[in-house]
């Protein structure tokens, strides 16, 4: 690893959901102080589950983020819940707002926009909230509706005066991020990117995750990424991804990044992965 990975991996985050808590009991000492966790808000888990990952990630000197599905948010009653619940567990003044898996909206909020446009978040002492960002577009979303909805977003923040970030889908391929980045930034958007890339996990498992995100894995990306179409018995990890992601970034036309790793349930061997990288760095 060289210095310019190194310094992708100083300010890096990651993910959990409410069921890993044993996972994260395992990783939380190889992450270091002040490392942002983000807690999912899916729809298998309920909130306590989520305010006790939460919990955990304050007591252990990490910085929890929890995230909010706008879709699934059933009335402004459950966001100010929620919200007053996660500052009580010890969140800080960060969290993530998403639009959701739903086909319909639960409740009021249609999109990550009609929440940040109710005016709670800052109310409840929210101070930075980070966006979802799609390099290779969005399954269901066209690209003029990602585009029109970002800016949307951007609008709400600054109307509100708070911070902002953006992280993005996970993906194997480094050209369609960096084509995208300085497409971003050619549309005047300055806020800090957090690139998405899988931990270490298993062959099968990245694919399946990929076709459900609508992430692609053609032949010639798998082959760059290091996974094998042929053995999905294997494991893969982000080292190349990584490595070409560093050596190609250009801060002054694609702006400000850093790493988020979706851990896919392996929360302990990202952690390991970072901490080898880390060093070798």
């Amino acid at each position: 690893m060289n210095t310019a990975v190194a310094a992708l991996l100083q300010d890096f985050s990651l993910e959990m959901t409410g069921k890993d808590a044993a996972e994260f009991d395992a990783a939380r000492g190889a992450l270091p102080p002040g490392t942002r966790v983000n807690v999912t808000f899916l729809g298998t888990e309920d909130s306590g589950q989520r305010l006790d990952a939460v919990r955990r990630i304050a007591r252990a000197g990490l910085v929890p983020v929890p995230h909010l599905a706008a879709r699934r948010l059933e009335s402004r009653a459950a966001l100010e819940e929620f919200l007053a619940g996660a500052r009580d567990a010890g969140a800080g003044p960060e969290v993530f707002v998403v639009g959701g898996d739903p086909a319909e909206p639960l409740g009021p909020y249609e999109d990550a926009a009609d929440v940040l446009e109710s005016g709670l978040l800052p109310r409840h002492g929210v101070r930075h909230v980070g966006i979802g960002g799609y390099p290779e577009g969005h399954p269901t979303i066209d690209d003029a509706a990602l585009r029109t909805a970002l800016k949307r977003k951007c609008t709400a923040l600054d109307q509100q005066g708070l911070g902002g970030s953006i992280t993005t889908q996970f993906g194997f391929d480094v050209d369609p991020v960096l084509s995208w980045l300085a497409a971003l930034r050619d549309r005047g958007v300055d806020l800090p990117v957090r690139i998405g890339v899988p931990g270490p996990a298993g062959v099968k498992r990245l694919l399946r995750y990929a076709t459900r995100f609508g992430v692609s894995t053609g032949a010639g990306i798998a082959r760059k990424y290091g996974l094998s179409l042929t053995n999905l018995m294997g494991t893969a990890g982000p080292d190349r991804f990584v490595r070409d992601l560093a050596a190609r970034h250009d801060p002054r036309r694609h702006g400000e990044i850093a790493l988020h790793f979706y851990t896919f349930g392996g929360l302990r061997a990202t952690a390991d992965w970072i901490t080898r990288a880390r060093a070798e760095g």
